[in-house]
């Protein structure tokens, strides 16, 4: 599985995780480092996290016990070169060697459900043709030794999008670790009162997915609601906290004049602890439906644009229809609104409840709480070397 040299021997139990290319410190890799750290304090000399030099400071501050590197320095090679393990959630740019004595555990970050890696029809990415794109994705994929998979649904995808041959870690995600250990009233009231200063009765949170056609020129993004606050306040309970969870490109394009004290934007928020607090979650086509679902909570789909985005910009896996998610789906404003009214009459879907136990079986039966645990274990037994 590698395409890699011995430059150097690796330094045993060293350990580089990376999120997202650097640019933060989360997901995945954080759960997996924190978890190390409990099974083996002492590791903490051995970790480190790759981060994008611009990012370092930020996430120095809010880090203080971690040891970073600034991504792509010469600092930085003398790390990546010799790590026993690399621990990342995206690709590593194919430029960069792996030495052949490094595991690499690939984690990456989402149930698909749009297309992914070769399964993409046509790629429209300047300088480069489909099939270098599809070329890129399975000679990344080459080098994994290990690649974990939330349920049998991503196994199978990943195992076609990826042309992945290597070895699963089928356990869940080490992300998801917290809805279990972490979902009781104590811990859910502390993550209110940090996140608003109050114990809001009823938090309704919107998670809408990115949209790739959503910029008004290069470099601009734009971000609408596509419904009306004062509408939407109508329709729900008095004590009611909306919580708006967008991409982090247009988390300052958002108007919620005269509603700031109803209305929170957490863009840069643990997502978990958003789910946590979450009493009804409103999304579209984001892979937040499959984690979230983990709670066995309302969802409310609102996929206004859904023929659009599903025949222009991005092909599913997922057959999303009203039949197979696990709440109702409204394609317009009235019916979002009706299904917000029932939502705070019954304080649930009732007719959906079959849906969300099937959804929660097909995508959730691997979570146990455990995952972050099991791949701890596997990088201090020294992984693929004591296989």
């Amino acid at each position: 599985m590698n395409d890699g040299f011995i430059c150097m021997p690796v330094k045993k139990e060293t350990v580089l995780f990376e999120s997202f290319n650097g640019k933060d410190v989360s997901d995945n890799p954080l759960a997996i480092y924190k978890q190390l750290l409990s099974d083996d304090p002492g590791a903490r000399n051995r970790c480190y996290f790759s981060v994008k030099p611009s990012e370092y400071r930020k996430l120095s501050e809010l880090y203080p016990d971690i040891q970073f590197v600034k991504r792509f320095t010469p600092g930085w090679v003398k790390y990546i070169a010799r790590a026993d393990f690399w621990v990342m959630n995206s690709r590593m740019p194919k430029w960069w060697k792996k030495n052949s004595q490094t595991t690499f555990i690939q984690t990456w970050h989402g149930t698909p459900l749009k297309k992914l890696g070769v399964d993409i029809a046509n790629v429209e990415i300047p300088g480069s043709t489909t099939a270098e794109y599809h070329q890129e994705f399975v000679d990344e994929a080459a080098r994994w030794d290990y690649l974990i998979a939330p349920n049998q649904y991503s196994h199978d995808i990943f195992k076609s999008a990826f042309k992945y041959a290597g070895r699963f870690l089928d356990i869940g995600y080490p992300r998801n670790d917290v809805l279990y250990s972490e979902n009781t009233p104590e811990k859910i009231a502390t993550i209110k009162q940090k996140l608003f200063g109050f114990q809001p009765k009823q938090v309704v949170m919107y998670a809408p997915t990115w949209r790739d056609d959503s910029f008004s020129e290069k470099g601009q993004y734009k971000f609408n609601l596509p419904f009306d606050l004062n509408e939407f306040f109508k329709r729900v309970s008095p004590d009611t906290m909306l919580v708006i969870r967008p991409h982090y490109l247009v988390k300052d394009r958002i108007d919620i004049s005269g509603y700031e004290d109803r209305v929170r934007i957490f863009a840069d928020v643990d997502i978990n602890q958003l789910y946590l607090i979450t009493d009804l979650l409103i999304t579209d086509y984001s892979s937040v439906m499959f984690d979230f679902a983990n709670l066995e909570r309302p969802m409310l789909f609102y996929p206004y644009d859904l023929i659009h985005y599903r025949d222009q910009l991005r092909g599913f896996y997922f057959d999303y229809n009203q039949d197979n998610l696990p709440g109702p789906m409204a394609q317009s404003t009235d019916e979002f609104y009706q299904d917000l009214k029932d939502y705070t009459d019954h304080g649930s879907f009732t007719d959906f409840s079959t849906n969300l136990e099937a959804f929660n079986r097909k995508f959730c039966s691997w979570e146990n709480g455990q995952a972050s645990e099991k791949v701890s274990q596997l990088i201090l037994q020294g992984g693929k070397r004591n296989e």
